[in-house]
């Protein structure tokens, strides 16, 4: 029996803009079950980073309902919202969003230490999620030492630290080249092939090819959701 991990109800997102008001979400209705593989597209202005934002609970929606793992997030605090970052959402950025003067060891335990974990417990297990992503050697590096694969390899590592229900990847090798972006894109499919929940935003098909499942936005609606039939390993 398949779970409901992410079940959005009639979601819309307004915008005032001067005397105006914006409708960038325009009821969307969407459900994802635990341990799928989907891929969120969209043109620029379909809505695509906005209901990313609120997928991520980095954004709260004017009206509809929005139960994550079954938690109703649409009306939390921030406080609220960010303990639910940090327990239930992995993000990967285009950008890497490493800090620059700290170990990958440090980079990826970041997030173990806002949710309480004491550090033999937090060195134990982001050493662990490094070997993971394949960098056991790398972990004393800090990411200027790194390549951009191998950083990405680090976000990863680090999305993946606090066992999220869902990893979110935001346009995760729109800075790589293409060999290294076939590398992460190997390196999401053994993730969930591990049971993970992966949503994966991007405006390439040929990434958005990996998914078992492609959403399209446009103008603030779901315009379609097909099930890829025979998905890149």
């Amino acid at each position: 029996m398949a779970q409901p991990i992410i079940e959005i109800k009639d979601i819309k997102r307004d915008f005032p803009l001067g005397g105006e008001t914006i409708h960038v979400l325009k009821g969307v209705n969407l459900t994802i079950n635990k341990g799928e593989y989907v891929a969120l597209m969209g043109p620029s202005g379909s809505g695509k980073s906005t209901f990313m934002n609120v997928l991520g609970c980095l954004d709260t929606p004017t009206s509809g309902s929005y139960v994550l793992n079954g938690k109703d997030v649409s009306k939390m605090s921030d406080n609220e919202l960010a303990e639910i970052r940090n327990k239930e959402i992995g993000f990967v950025f285009q950008t890497f969003n490493l800090l620059p003067r700290t170990t990958a060891l440090d980079n990826v335990a970041l997030p173990m230490v806002y949710a309480g974990y004491k550090k033999p417990e937090r060195v134990a297990r982001a050493s662990k999620v490094l070997t993971q992503v394949g960098l056991s050697d790398r972990m004393d590096h800090q990411p200027n030492q790194l390549s951009g694969g191998q950083r990405q390899r680090v976000a990863v590592a680090r999305a993946l630290v606090n066992s999220p229900s869902i990893i979110l990847a935001d346009e995760p090798t729109g800075n790589l080249d293409s060999k290294t972006s076939v590398e992460i894109m190997g390196l999401f499919g053994d993730i969930h092939a591990n049971g993970n929940t992966v949503i994966l935003v991007t405006h390439e098909e040929d990434i958005a090819a990996y998914a078992h499942r492609v959403i399209r936005l446009r103008d603030g609606v779901i315009e379609s959701d097909n099930v890829n039939p025979n998905p890149h390993k």
